[in-house]
């Protein structure tokens, strides 16, 4: 059985207004200690598309100072779990971070976007936050059925809701 592993802590500021929520870091960010370090990962191309800057040509400590001066968070929905290799679909006896500071976190919370379907499968917890919950496409290369376009479309229109884009 995969030894357990931890999560990264959330990037939260007082002013965010938008959480995304990813489900689990993979392999590469865990060993980088950096949210969305896989170099296929579309995170940081959909917000850099966004936002019209280049935050892959940014430090990591600048694109996190970045993303909270936007009002945006990043966090994941399990604070620790089992799993070989990246694949959501192998996290086993996952334990839930305390989605319910969110409000707590972050007072001017307007909303929580899931990264993907197995961060979505919290939406009924999320949902009692009492702000709009959305189910974004999945940044990960694995979800090879969405083009980036479309993917960006949909973040776009995530965004746009609490005024990040």
């Amino acid at each position: 059985m995969p030894e357990t592993l931890q999560g990264l802590a959330p990037v939260i500021g007082r002013n965010t207004r938008l959480v995304v929520l990813g489900s689990f870091p993979s392999v590469a960010s865990l060993a980088a200690g950096e949210y969305y370090a896989h170099p296929r990962n579309q995170f940081w191309p959909l917000l850099s598309a966004l936002w019209g800057i280049d935050l892959r040509a940014l430090p990591y400590p600048q694109r996190l100072a970045e993303v909270k001066r936007r009002g945006l968070g990043i966090w994941d929905v399990y604070a620790r779990c089992r799993r070989a290799g990246s694949l959501d679909s192998a996290i086993e006896d996952a334990e839930h971070n305390d989605l319910a500071s969110l409000r707590r976190r972050a007072p001017g919370l307007q909303a929580i976007a899931h990264n993907g379907g197995e961060s979505a499968r919290a939406m009924a917890l999320t949902r009692t936050l009492g702000v709009p919950v959305l189910r974004l496409p999945s940044s990960s290369p694995a979800n090879a059925s969405w083009s980036f376009e479309r993917k960006l479309a949909a973040w776009r229109a995530a965004f746009v809701s609490c005024g990040l884009a």
